[in-house]
């Protein structure tokens, strides 16, 4: 396996891993856009609105289970390069035994989280009441939800990028036409596009365990003696847990950011919000050289070969690199295009214009730590993920008390920006480290 794994590693592997990642992470603005269009056509502004905070209730919650997508592919992929078959089987198993387990605890706890999510983000008694009536369908879907991280980070692990697409391309195509079907001519409302989630969702997850149907095939997936081994176990939950941890942190720190933001006015902060939106761009285009080297990087630390770790690292990074230097310069020609689709407010246009240079920026400083992660992740180092964003949310917190009183908005993105260079620098110091364990 490790000579193959090195022989194989190319410039047209890792682009055949990532540009799967790539497109179909196109298809989750356009479905937002249409759940969004859908309801528009109600002629209210109150489906909307319950459409959309419904939705990032969910989104937030379901981004818990994150840890259980990166945590599989990361022990899947080793598992593949140290040619242990029946363990990797067994890794699909267990994501499935967590997924599931924790989609039906989400069903069992929703009163009280709808309760927390309305005393955080209180809304009016019209947009609360049509949102409480989305939510309690959809939480029916979230073991389907919840299950397609671990299938899905099983299927990145083998580098099945072509299968995550097919199933990415089902779901929301098949979101899209029963929200057309349901809202539009059913006249079923903010009904009618959870009814359509619901069922795209059950539907991704049958779909996505047929993709899975080899491991089903060994007799390991079902070896209970296997799947429960308290090593194992004990291992994934410290992986879990690692990344959990760093997640919340680096959700904290944007959460943190779009509240230091809101004390510039609203101008600010919808400006500050349609900018974030090149953050997200950028994120989408980097996941798939990111899912590059956690699968590579997996797979040559399960082969303990240190050459195809180097060679990993270093294929999937040139190519983020070339995407975020891409991304820049698309930027800098038509940030300003860009602004104008996502707004008409005059007053908001002007105000994105003048923090459009940290949108150029962003990509470039962000290249390092998007990659890190990737190659941490596959290397299931998680401890130092979890360690080194704990440094970089302290050094974020250093440089909003050093830049804000002095640049205001301008230090608030200066603070991001600068969190990005501290967890790219701090992973870099690192891995030699990594290295060294192989």
């Amino acid at each position: 396996m490790s000579e193959s794994l090195t022989a194989d590693l190319s410039h047209k592997r890792v682009l055949k891993i990532a540009i799967p990642i790539v497109l179909a992470n196109v298809t989750v603005p356009i479905l937002g856009a249409v759940d969004t269009g859908v309801v528009g056509q109600m002629g209210s502004a109150a489906p909307i609105g319950a459409v959309g905070i419904g939705a990032i209730i969910l989104t937030a919650v379901y981004w818990v289970f994150g840890f259980l997508r990166m945590g599989t592919t990361g022990m899947t992929a080793q598992a593949l390069g140290a040619g242990n078959t029946g363990e990797v089987a067994a890794l699909l198993t267990r994501a499935l035994l967590i997924g599931l387990g924790g989609g039906f605890a989400l069903i069992f706890l929703q009163a009280f989280l709808f309760w927390g999510a309305f005393l955080i983000a209180p809304a009016s008694p019209e947009v609360e009441g049509l949102a409480r009536e989305y939510l309690v369908i959809r939480i029916w879907s979230a073991p389907a939800a919840i299950g397609l991280y671990g299938i899905t980070g099983w299927l990145i692990a083998q580098e099945r990028t072509r299968a995550v697409l097919i199933l990415q391309l089902w779901m929301n195509g098949l979101n899209i036409g029963l929200d057309l079907w349901f809202v539009m001519g059913l006249g079923w409302g903010v009904s009618g596009v959870a009814f359509a989630t619901f069922l795209a969702e059950w539907s991704g997850f049958a779909l996505g365990l047929y993709l899975c149907r080899a491991a089903f095939r060994q007799p390991d997936w079902r070896d209970w003696a296997r799947v429960f081994d308290r090593v194992i176990l004990r291992r994934m939950a410290a992986v879990n847990s690692d990344i959990l941890l760093r997640s919340l942190m680096l959700q904290t720190l944007f959460v943190s950011f779009l509240f230091y933001g809101a004390n510039y006015g609203d101008t600010t902060l919808a400006a500050n919000q349609i900018l974030l939106q090149f953050l997200h761009i950028t994120a989408y285009a980097m996941d798939g050289f990111a899912f590059g080297a956690e699968t590579l990087v997996g797979q040559a630390i399960g082969a303990r070969d240190r050459r195809a770790l180097r060679r990993s690292a270093f294929l999937s990074s040139i190519w983020g690199g070339a995407i975020v230097i891409v991304l820049a310069l698309i930027f800098a020609l038509f940030g300003g295009a860009i602004i104008d689709v996502m707004t008409n407010a005059p007053d908001v246009r002007i105000e994105a214009r003048g923090y459009l240079i940290w949108m150029i920026l962003a990509p470039l400083v962000g290249w390092a730590p998007w990659m890190l992660d990737g190659i941490f992740i596959g290397a299931t180092q998680t401890r130092d993920l979890r360690n080194m964003m704990a440094v970089s949310f302290a050094i974020y917190g250093l440089a909003l008390v050093a830049f804000l009183p002095l640049f205001e908005n301008h230090g608030l993105w200066a603070a991001l920006l600068v969190s990005f260079v501290a967890r790219g620098a701090t992973l870099a110091l690192r891995y030699p480290a990594l290295e060294a364990r192989v």
